[in-house]
């Protein structure tokens, strides 16, 4: 068990033991399935445990020139990039740092292949298969008029695929199960069968939320062996990020007042839930916390507040089995995906440190930040 009173406040935690079980559900799928599986850093970009991800991967994949850069470097591979806009500010530095590059569109595609070709990178081209079980429209990719992705309605109008594609790409899923991929890999098949023998590589995206307790690997794996059947030319690949960090890790915070308002007790913290928990407040979903369980019927319940001025840094509500009292550890589980990578200094409110618990039980600070960090992103 970790002591979290002895980790630094506020703090993000990776246990290296919760890892460990992540990365053999993701050898397991690819070895028994024989697709290849990248790490998103979208999700974690944590580079300090790279070295173990790389070990149980193919490959990362990056969405910018900072991800790509930070693959090569860090990651010890070229980086399979999509990004839904390239410039000519950026594409020198993806191309040097990329082996694969997805286009969002046939005109950045236009604009920017040959030079991609000539780099000797694989060009691919991201579809819009007009399918996606996501039901919150801000990361459904294929809600009418998305701008991620090509139809196969503008594939036809263009005459096909350009020469030079070697590979096509979809990102529909997201937390997603079995039976949603194989959906998305019929939608792929009905608007754009006649394309897949016409390229190497398929790019399943991200979504696949394979280490989560009630998936079904085993469903996934005969839904990969029974595509290759019908494709067996193709290299498979799947880029999730959440499965790789999902349930490794929390946010450790601490209760430094206690606000009652109107008959609402909210436990105000040193973490905020708009500068270090966004998906929270944009998707949303409520976090689980160490300790706490939903509040039954007439149970006293609390509030916990953010450490912004934002007036909806909130949320609520979670019940204990005691009075919270200031200076108490408020622990969020689930905390390292989706979460560094999205943080954000508003009003210069303290960023969390950084800690990996290895896994005979010591605890490294990996890192922390300061005024520094703040004033350099400013001018």
């Amino acid at each position: 068990m970790i002591d979290f009173l002895k980790l630094p406040s506020p703090c993000y935690v990776l246990d290296e033991t919760l890892l460990d079980h992540n990365l053999e559900v993701i050898d397991r799928v690819r070895r028994e399935s024989g697709a290849e599986i990248i790490v998103a850093l979208k999700a974690c970009a944590m580079w300090s445990i790279f070295p173990e991800l790389a070990a149980h991967s193919d490959g990362a994949t990056a969405s910018s020139a900072a991800e790509a850069r930070l693959v090569l470097e860090e990651f010890g591979s070229p980086a399979h990039t999509y990004a839904p806009t390239y410039t000519d500010h950026n594409i020198d530095e993806i191309l040097r740092c990329s082996s694969h590059i997805t286009f969002n569109s046939l005109t950045q595609y236009e604009r920017f292949g040959q030079r991609a070709l000539i780099n000797g990178l694989s060009c691919g081209l991201r579809i819009n298969p007009e399918y996606s079980p996501v039901e919150t429209d801000l990361y459904n990719p294929c809600v009418a008029g998305s701008r991620l992705g090509v139809t196969a309605e503008q594939l036809a109008a263009h005459g096909g695929l350009p020469e030079g594609i070697e590979g096509l790409h979809f990102h529909v899923l997201c937390e997603s199960r079995p039976e949603h991929l194989r959906l998305a890999l019929e939608a792929v098949e009905r608007h754009f069968g006649p394309y897949l023998d016409r390229v190497k590589w398929l790019n399943m995206g991200g979504g696949h939320l394979m280490t989560h307790v009630d998936y079904d690997c085993d469903a996934l794996i005969a839904l990969l062996k029974e595509f290759h059947v019908r494709h067996p030319h193709l290299r498979l690949i799947l880029e999730p990020g959440s499965a790789f960090t999902w349930r490794t890790g929390y946010l450790v915070s601490t209760v430094e007042d206690i606000v009652v308002n109107g008959g609402v007790r909210t436990a105000m913290l040193d973490v905020s839930f708009a500068c270090h928990m966004p998906d929270c407040l944009e998707m949303p979903y409520k976090p689980a916390i160490v300790g706490a369980h939903d509040p039954a019927e007439g149970e006293p319940r609390w509030r916990m507040g953010g450490t912004s001025c934002l007036a909806g840094d909130y949320y609520g509500d979670w019940a204990f089995d005691h009075e919270l009292k200031v200076g108490e550890r408020i622990v969020f589980e689930d905390m390292i995906h989706y979460t560094m990578v999205k943080t954000t200094m508003f009003n210069g409110v303290e960023h969390p440190s950084i800690v990996i618990v290895r896994r005979d039980g010591r605890v490294e600070v990996i890192r922390q930040f300061g005024y520094e960090d703040f004033k350099s992103r400013m001018s």
